[in-house]
């Protein structure tokens, strides 16, 4: 085999992954861990059931292929966030609003996650790679928050995780509970009309916690 061919085998492997991969997000969002087929999957790619046993080991290794990529993706985003030049309180409302417009254009996500904490996150916690989908995300908050508490802006009885929680737990409502949300108080929090809204008041309640003295 000529070193092209086998350049061009490697690429075609990798393109078969990625289309593996794009649909098995699909189907897993839509249908469930219990609920999603790998024939179904196979049946919708170019490839076969054997090929994604070969690249993934079976079903469980293919979801959790799936929700690793999808946490490397917001922490990749995270990392790309230029925040350092900015003052402490701007630089956490731009990290709130980027989570705000990753989670709202990444439904997907939002499903992912639901469904794996479904299962007790009994993948995730076989993952090798949860350091590396954790480290991301404190390390930018930390900067921010070491820098805010040096200036005298921000709380001191507070960390990174805390207040990623808080990002978190506003942004994963909205597509989470939006149907429910809409049943009982018929209002839609994916209604683009409300977008600006929704988006200024998470800044405004980050901000507002971490400078609000005890």
């Amino acid at each position: 085999m000529t070193a092209e061919a086998a350049k061009e085998r490697v690429r075609d492997a990798e393109r078969t992954r990625a289309e593996i991969m794009e649909v098995a997000t699909r189907e897993f969002a839509r249908q469930g861990y219990d609920g999603a087929r790998v024939d179904e999957i196979a049946a919708k790619t170019r490839t076969t059931k054997r090929m994604i046993y070969y690249y993934f080991g079976g079903k469980e290794g293919l979801f959790l292929a799936v929700l690793e990529q999808a946490y490397r993706h917001i922490r990749s985003l995270e990392q790309q966030l230029d925040v350092d030049h900015l003052e402490p309180v701007e630089a956490l409302r731009q990290l709130a609003e980027l989570t705000f417009d990753h989670h709202e254009s990444h439904q997907d996500f939002v499903r992912l996650v639901a469904i794996e904490n479904i299962h007790n996150a009994e993948h995730l916690r076989r993952s090798e790679s949860r350091e590396v989908l954790a480290a991301p995300a404190l390390d930018v908050l930390s900067r921010i928050m070491e820098r805010g508490r040096a200036a005298g802006l921000f709380r001191d009885d507070l960390d990174a995780l805390d207040v990623h929680m808080v990002i978190s737990a506003f942004c994963v409502f909205r597509g989470a509970n939006r149907y429910t949300f809409q049943a009982i108080f018929d209002r839609d929090l994916l209604d683009p009309k409300l977008r600006a809204h929704l988006r200024q008041m998470l800044g405004d309640m980050v901000v507002a916690h971490v400078t609000t003295s005890r």
